[in-house]
């Protein structure tokens, strides 16, 4: 009887962490819908330097690495963002999940921040 409970409950869990691996998946294609745009815009501005003139002469200051820097820092985060949120939904507990989302808005923060200081 054990046996029988045992395997009925390891095919429940089966069960559920596919489902949960099914929701990670479909929010990580959501979101990289969202995404889609900000991320070729990121990966333009950073791999033509030049679109740093776009910005109507408020970047004068600053350098080209810098600025090349700031939008690879942009694209890299924001093409991670679908498999963070895809993972986060279908591996982790829902404390976990908390750290994670308060770690991505530390990260959002600075990223703002950093926008302000090149272009304002």
């Amino acid at each position: 009887m054990a046996s029988t409970r045992t395997s009925h409950n390891d095919s429940t869990d089966s069960l559920d962490d596919r489902k949960a691996g099914l929701w990670g998946a479909l929010l990580g294609l959501i979101v990289a819908a969202f995404v889609a745009v900000p991320f070729s815009a990121a990966i333009a501005f950073a791999t033509h330097p030049h679109t740093q003139q776009l910005f109507a002469g408020r970047l004068e200051e600053a350098t080209t690495g810098g600025y090349v820097a700031f939008w690879w820092f942009v694209a890299i985060l924001l093409g991670s963002l679908p498999f963070l949120v895809g993972f986060g939904v279908a591996k982790l507990s829902g404390r976990t999940l908390l750290i994670v989302g308060g770690v991505i808005a530390v990260l959002i923060v600075v990223v703002v921040i950093l926008g302000q200081i090149y272009v304002f």
